[in-house]
Parts: structure tokens; C-alpha cells; sequence
């Protein structure tokens, strides 16, 4: 070993000679420090790899999110050229061929739309050149049948149209029956080469070029020729002009198109203008709530990451104590000891930020270059945040410095002789903060109870605030922990007196196994309560996966096409023919049951369309099996019920859910005869109405409703689009059509990735302590070999210390945060249960007498609790290094 750094260092306090050399003292110690820490990290990779991981991956992944993030984001002005090709301006009707104009009298006149060229340059100069460039919709019937997408009137091949659209396969269009295609069109049916029929009059037009929009890649749009694909523009629907002139724009000349009632995009935006030109967003300032979270955000990321590095400098000064002994011997001072831990600090966890941030700006750059932005449908030129960014690296690098902290103030205080005596240093581990952290605790939890009836993000800060308790606390927890296995197995008892014993060390790892289980145990418990709430609250009109299909109002012919489509594409499957209700005069209405007992309405999300009205056939699908007495009941005219509380003396009482801005009448009394049923599943049935019940009240109905039960073949998303536009096609417009959807999976997914995150951080954290405690336990585990004590009980000590750190942090952690889940929930399932809720339709009370749900997941806790602790013990004891060497015992 090279001692010329430490004698550097050790004299590095004191002072020789002139002043200019003693104030270079504390620089040339910390520069030694840095350099024995740079030595250090070289010659402990693997320490120093965990290290760098825990600390700069984080920094690498926001890094890359952030930039991939910011680059896909297109700005106004970098979407400027896709909008405006190489273009001085594009300029639009705002709608109408007239529009009201203020003159300096205050009187409002209407003023006539410039809508040809000539009128456009007269109010631009002389010299300039205007192209049309007019945007809309557009139908087409191709391979796959009918759809309907975005159409531009633009002649690709002028210079002005310059950057707007790529070509990507065949070429631009040069007549009037040839158009371009984007790929999303070309996937909807109408591929290079083939001729849909496109625009109201089903013109054939022929595919001879895809282009991709410079941003939009998943766009599907038409290009056809001006005049060639939209309606008459003169209406002043979709009229534009691309104009390229002679003289710069000022901001004069878009005033003066503004004042002309039309819109202007151009490089210059006016200042002050209200013209629709005005190509900007307000962004809200963040709210208290944001930033709270935010905030809280990342204080448990820093909280946690000095938790899991903290072990591993341990580790590191456990290593190093015979060189750090080495130094105090030499006339090192104790403030040089932990200036060289911290100093480990520096290089790791500043050197891991920065690697990092080189890293993540690197891959941003590069999926950039690749264009990675398909992936989400948006291109843009690269563009990183270097304020976010830069701020990311700073915390990962103050993450580092800070878990270096309590192994400096540990390396002050060793004892020298013992160390360098081959003995124990005597320094013993502090018992932590007790007092601090029962204040935090008491504090936390009283805060959280008072910041229920608030923002949940006020319940989660004061649970921060708790969990930093816990964090003070957790030395005292070790001992208390440790005295507690007097009864347990002699290994068990060995491993909880060696974590007793050097409870600095432990606590860490057990704080950092603390936090990770209460941060995902909360979310955990928050996830389970909002599904159980739904699930306890969930009631639809059909059983899930039965697609209901309304037609146009009132149009035989329109609807004899659309039951032609259904047959042909589910060729297989009975259609069945139901109502729809109307109001006196004939408009429709969406009809609901009421509970006698409180008249509130009948709990359910997924009324769409309301109960159905029609016959024997629906009432089968919707009850999910065949009962004669039901049947008969219907025919008879009476409703059937599948929930007791909706009927009583024999009637069924009704209200309107109204959907629409048109005005309804119905009669004062909507209570209809009614019976009660069973369903297959009652929490996908509510009732069937039949239509003469509904006539004897005064309604009426319309037979426009087509239910399929589409069970043999589920309908994809591609197949359920294609269906839609079928019957667009045959209906002249759009159809409703409803698929009644169902709970999915539940959480098992989330709880999964809850508890696969978790297991990454206590079992990291469990590790790196339990790396350090087999180094400290080498002496006790040779005199264990000595005496003769098998392997297989060495193993069991060290697991016996993975258990007891992964065990103690995770059952307090999952204590914790059930506390905090149930607290964070409660604010939103008060607001569910006192206001209406999201899902419930016409904002009316949900779950009439029903108390808010809270359902914590015992499977998710016992896989914490116990798996975690015991497949660490496992681990631990799987991968112990069993031969020991025996040493001679000093003192």
C-alpha cells in the first residue's frame, strides 16, 4: 500500500509554514480523501456496483423518460413547418361566409368571408402566391369496408407543401382521380395500389403514394388534389390557402386577415391578438396538491435510496477499518476519517449520478435518432430538459453523499488500538433517536387523523412524517426485536444478538425494508379498497359481453341495413330484435329503477342505454337462463325484477335517465306491474321492461335495438372497429354500439407488480446487511467450527440474520402502511359515499345505506410478511460460504 495519500492527509489539518499553504489544507485533504475513495471503489467492484446501480439508475430511467418524453412533445413552433410547409403563412376561414365585425362606432356589422385567391392576396401584397390547402373528413369504402378519416385538399408536388407530408411508398398525386394515403389508411382497407371508393358520391380514387404526416405517424389521413376529395368549401367549411410572399410577414398583416375573419398560422404571432392564430397553451400552475405529491414523491425515492446505500458503505467501512485505523494512527483527526467516507460519497453516488444523467441523455439522443417516437404515434427533434434533468442528478447525488453520513460518523469513532490489534473496536452503536422518533411517530399519526377529512395527498405527507419515526426508531426496535428470541433456536438467538449488538448497521437495512413495505402496502391497501368499492357497487343492465346496437331514429330502411350487417358479420348467432323507450312526444329516454325504500336509485355504473324493453328471448340473455314463470310474467305485461328492493305490492317504480339536451315529457306516475326473479349472475341483471307495460303508462317504443350475445367468437378491438364502421355505412351515420363490459382481472395484476418492486428493495436492502453481518460474524462462526458445530448451523445463523432484518422491517413496514392505505382511502370513499359518484348516472347518490368499503389484501401481506422474510432467510443461507478459516482471537 501506498502510504503517500495518507501522509498527505494526515498532516493536511495542521498548519506549516504561511498562511497560503494552511489555507490549502483542507482542499489538499479532501483531494486525498477523494483519491484513497477512488482506489477504494476500484479495487471493491462489486461493492461499488450496487452502489452505482442503487443510486444511478434511477437518475438513468427519469432521465430517459424525461427527454424521450419532451421529445415526442411537439410545440406549437416545432409543429409549425408540418402545419405551414416552406409556406410563409396558411390562412383559413374561421367558419361561415360571414362573420361579425365591430366598427369604431361599437356597432356590429356582418362582413363578407374573403373566399378565392385574388381576395386573399389583396390583403397580403401584390407579389404573393397563394396555393389552396383545405382540411376536413372524409368516408371511404375500402377492403375492409367502410371508414372514415381525416382529408386534405393539397398539391404535394408545389414547393410551398415542403416538409408537410414524407413520401414514403409510390408517388404524389398528379390528377384529380389519384390520392395519397398515410400508413393508418393504408391499414383501414385502402393500400398502395388498390381504389376505394372515397366522399359522399363513393368516387373511385386510386391509391398511388403513402406519405406520413412529420409528427402524426399513426394519423390516418387522405391527399387528394384541390377540388377532388372535400365538399364545396365556399360555405367556408374547411377553406384554406398556403401563401408565400414577397415581403416578410408583420404582425400587422395577421391583424389585418384576423380583422377579415380569418385565421393565420405564421412564424410571427401577434401580440395581444385574440385571433384564433394564437398558437399557444396556458398551463395551470400546479396546485398545493400537486406539488405535495411531487414533494412527497421524492423524499421517500432520497429516503429510500440512503436507506439502501447506507448498508453498502457499511460494508465498505467494515472492509477499510484497518486502513482508516492505519490513518488515525499517523496523526489523522476524526473529522479526516469521515471526510474520507464521505468522500466515498462523493465519488460513488456523485459519480453514479452523473454517469446517469451522461447515460440517460445518451439513450434519449440516440431513440431520438431512431425515431423511437412511433412507439407512441409522435416524432419531434430532440429536445432535452436540462432544468428537470440537472435536478434529478442533483438529488441522486446528494441520495449518495447522504447515505454516506452515519458510516463517516461511525469510521470518528472506532477504537484505534483494538482495531489495529486484530480486536473489536469497542465503539458501540448509538440506540438511535428513541425520543425523536416517537415525537415523528405521535405527530405523523395524529396529523394523519386530523388530514382525513382533507386531500388524501395530506394523509400521505403526514404518514411521511410518521414513517421518518419509524426510521428514528428503528435501532430501539432492533433491541427490542432481539430480546424477544431468548426462546428461539441457538442460531435464530446468535443472529439476533450480533443485530442487537450493531444496531447501527442493522437498523439501516431494517429502516430501508421499513419503507419499502409501508410505501407498497399503502398502495396495495388503496388499490384493493377502490376495486372492492367498485366491485361492491358494480351492477349492469346485460351480462358481460352482450353488444347492444341502437339504429338512426325512425328510419325503416337505414335500419333493415343495419340488421343486414349484424347477420353477415355474426352469421352464427341470433339477433334479437328489443324497444327503445320514447317519451309522449316521442323522444327517447333511458328508463331506471327506483328502491321503495329510500327512492334513491338502484346502485349500478353500467346503465347505458337503461333497462331493456322487449320479449321473451331478451329476457333469457339478460337472465342468463330459461324460467317459464318469468316468461309468462312478461307476456302478461309485467316487468321482471332481479333485486327484491325494486319491487314492492307488486309494482316497479321508474325514472327517467336522460342522456340528451331535448326536453321529455312522461306522466307522473311511472310505476309499471312488476315480479321478481333470478338471475344467473344478479350482478349483470337488474330487469327487463316489456313494451306493453310501457304503453299502458303512456310511453311509447321503437323497435331500433338489436342484442347479440357474441359469446363463440369475442370481438377483438380490430373486429369490433371494423363492425362499426359496417354499420356506419349502412345506417348513413353513426351507431351506437354498446359492448357491457365487467370488472377485467381485478388487482391481482397491480398487487403482482407491487409486490415484485417491493421484493427488489427488501431483498437488496436484507442483502447488503447481511453481507456486512457475515463479515462481522467470521470470528464468532470460526469458533462455532472449533467446536464442532456442522455447516448447516453456520448457514443458519447468517439466515437466521437475513430473516430477522427482512422479517422485523417488513411486518412493521406492512403495519404501517395498513395504517396509511385506510387513512389515504377513507377522504375518497367519504366524497363516494356523501356525493354522487363518477359512474353513477345523472350525478344521483351511489350506494343507497351502503357504508364505504375497506378490503386489505391478506394475500399480498402474507407474501410480505412471511414469503419475503422467508425466501431471503433462504437465499441467505443457500448462498453462505461454509469453509472457514480459523483466527487467532485476541483481548
Amino acid at each position: 500500500m501506498s502510504f503517500d495519500p495518507v501522509v498527505r492527509l494526515a498532516g493536511a489539518g495542521r498548519v506549516h509554514g504561511d498562511g497560503p499553504r494552511a489555507a490549502r489544507s483542507p482542499l489538499a485533504a479532501l483531494l486525498a480523501a477523494l483519491r484513497i475513495s477512488r482506489r477504494d471503489a476500484l479495487r471493491s467492484r462489486g461493492r461499488s456496483a450496487l452502489i452505482v446501480a442503487m443510486v444511478g439508475l434511477p437518475v438513468l430511467v427519469i432521465t430517459v423518460t424525461l427527454t424521450f418524453a419532451e421529445t415526442a412533445d411537439i410545440t406549437p413552433r416545432e409543429g409549425l413547418t408540418a402545419q405551414i410547409g416552406a409556406a410563409d403563412l396558411r390562412i383559413w376561414t374561421l367558419g361561415g361566409q360571414r362573420f361579425p365585425a365591430r366598427d369604431a362606432g361599437g356597432e356590429i356589422s356582418w362582413t363578407e368571408v374573403p373566399s378565392s385567391p385574388a381576395e386573399i392576396v389583396s390583403l397580403l401584397d401584390h407579389g404573393a402566391r397563394v396555393i389552396p390547402a383545405n382540411d376536413g373528413s372524409v368516408d371511404f369504402r375500402g377492403e375492409d369496408g367502410y371508414d372514415h378519416v381525416a382529408a386534405h385538399e393539397l398539391d404535394l408536388r408545389d414547393p410551398l407543401t415542403a416538409g408537410m407530408y414524407r413520401l414514403l411508398r409510390g408517388r404524389l398525386p398528379a390528377a384529380p382521380g389519384e390520392i395519397a394515403v398515410t400508413p393508418g389508411t393504408e391499414e383501414r382497407g385502402a393500400p398502395l395500389g388498390t381504389t376505394p371508393a372515397v366522399g359522399p358520391k363513393k368516387t373511385p380514387k386510386r391509391v398511388v403514394g403513402v406519405v406520413e404526416h412529420p409528427h402524426r405517424t399513426r394519423s390516418a389521413e387522405i391527399v387528394g388534389l384541390p377540388g377532388t376529395l372535400l365538399l364545396d368549401g365556399r360555405d367556408g367549411q374547411g377553406t384554406g390557402w398556403l401563401a408565400d410572399t414577397s415581403q416578410p410577414i408583420t404582425r400587422e398583416d395577421i391583424r389585418r386577415l384576423n380583422a377579415a375573419g380569418l385565421g393565420v398560422r405564421a412564424p410571427v404571432v401577434p401580440e395581444g391578438s385574440d385571433g384564433s392564430n394564437d398558437c399557444c397553451w396556458i398551463v395551470s400552475p400546479y396546485d398545493v396538491e400537486q406539488l405535495m405529491a411531487i414533494g412527497l414523491a421524492v423524499v421517500m425515492s432520497v429516503l429510500e435510496v440512503v436507506l439502501l446505500a447506507g448498508p453498502a458503505f457499511a460494508v465498505g467501512l467494515r472492509r477499510r477499518r484497518r486502513e482508516l485505523a492505519l490513518i488515525a494512527a499517523q496523526g489523522g483527526a476524526p473529522g479526516h476519517l469521515r471526510m474520507i467516507v464521505l468522500a466515498d460519497g462523493v465519488v460513488l453516488g456523485g459519480g453514479a449520478a452523473l454517469l446517469g444523467l451522461i447515460l440517460g441523455v445518451g439513450l434519449g439522443a440516440l431513440a431520438a435518432l431512431l425515431e423511437a417516437g412511433r412507439l407512441i404515434g409522435g416524432l419531434g427533434p430532440l429536445d432535452i430538459p436540462w432544468h428537470p434533468i440537472l435536478t434529478v442528478t442533483l438529488l441522486g447525488a446528494v441520495s449518495g453523499i447522504t447515505a454516506a453520513v452515519v458510516p463517516a460518523v461511525q469510521a470518528a469513532r472506532q477504537d484505534v488500538a483494538a482495531v489495529l490489534g486484530g480486536r473489536r473496536s469497542q465503539a458501540r452503536d448509538r440506540a438511535g433517536r428513541p425520543v425523536l422518533g416517537l415525537v415523528l411517530l405521535v405527530v405523523g399519526a395524529a396529523a394523519a387523523v386530523f388530514a382525513v377529512r382533507f386531500h388524501p395527498v395530506w394523509v400521505l405527507a403526514a404518514a411521511v412524517l410518521a414513517q421518518l419515526g419509524l426510521v428514528a426508531l428503528a435501532p430501539a426496535l432492533v433491541r427490542i426485536a432481539a430480546s424477544l428470541a431468548t426462546r428461539l433456536p441457538l442460531p435464530v438467538r446468535l443472529a439476533a444478538r450480533d443485530a442487537s449488538r450493531h444496531r447501527g448497521r442493522t437498523a439501516s437495512a431494517v429502516a430501508a425494508v421499513m419503507t419499502a413495505a409501508a410505501a407498497f402496502t399503502a398502495m396495495a391497501v388503496m388499490t384493493n379498497s377502490n376495486f372492492a368499492v367498485s366491485r361492491d357497487s358494480f351492477q349492469a343492465a346485460l351480462p358481460e359481453g352482450i353488444m347492444r346496437i341502437s339504429g338512426p331514429d325512425r328510419d325503416d330502411a337505414r335500419w333493415t341495413g343495419i340488421k343486414a350487417v349484424a347477420e353477415r358479420m355474426f352469421p352464427e348467432t341470433p339477433l334479437i330484435e328489443a324497444a327503445e323507450p320514447l317519451d309522449i312526444t316521442g323522444t327517447s329516454i333511458e328508463l331506471a329503477p327506483l328502491h321503495f325504500s329510500d327512492g334513491g336509485p338502484y346502485a349500478g355504473r353500467s346503465y347505458s342505454g337503461g333497462l331493456p324493453v322487449g320479449g321473451r328471448q331478451l329476457l333469457e340473455l339478460v337472465q342468463g337462463r330459461r324460467d317459464p314463470v318469468a316468461a309468462a310474467a312478461l307476456d302478461a305485461g309485467k316487468a321482471v325484477a332481479f333485486d327484491p328492493r325494486l319491487v314492492r305490492d307488486g309494482r316497479m317504480r321508474l325514472h327517467v335517465m336522460a342522456f340528451t339536451s331535448e326536453e321529455y315529457e312522461v306522466p307522473d306516475d311511472l310505476t309499471v306491474p312488476a315480479v321478481v326473479a333470478e338471475a344467473a349472475d344478479p350482478q349483470y341483471a337488474v330487469g327487463v321492461l316489456p313494451a306493453s307495460a310501457l304503453h299502458a303508462i303512456g310511453l311509447k317504443t321503437k323497435a331500433d335495438t338489436l342484442y347479440i350475445d357474441p359469446a363463440g367468437h369475442l370481438l377483438d378491438r380490430e373486429r369490433e372497429g371494423k363492425l362499426e364502421r359496417e354499420l356506419a355505412a349502412a345506417a348513413g351515420g353513426s351507431v351506437d354500439v354498446f359492448v357491457q363490459g365487467g370488472l377485467g382481472q381485478g388487482v391481482l395484476p397491480q398487487l403482482a407488480l407491487f409486490l415484485a418492486a417491493a421484493s427488489v428493495l427488501v431483498l437488496g436492502g436484507t442483502f447488503a446487511a447481511t453481507g456486512l453481518a457475515a463479515a462481522d460474524l467470521r470470528p464468532d462462526l470460526a469458533t462455532m467450527a472449533a467446536v464442532g458445530a456442522p455447516p448447516g448451523t453456520r448457514r443458519l445463523v447468517v439466515a437466521g440474520q437475513a430473516g430477522f432484518i427482512a422479517g422485523l422491517g417488513a411486518l412493521v413496514g406492512a403495519l404501517a402502511g395498513i395504517a396509511t392505505g385506510i387513512a389515504a382511502i377513507w377522504p375518497v370513499l367519504g366524497q363516494a359515499r356523501n356525493v354522487g359518484g363518477p359512474t353513477t348516472p345523472g350525478g344521483l347518490p351511489p350506494f343507497p345505506g351502503r357504508a364505504p368499503t375497506i378490503e386489505i389484501p391478506w394475500l399480498f401481506l402474507v407474501a410480505l410478511v412471511v414469503g419475503l422474510p422467508v425466501l431471503a432467510a433462504l437465499l441467505a443461507g443457500a448462498f453462505t460460504r461454509t469453509r472457514t478459516t480459523l483466527t487467532r482471537r485476541t483481548g
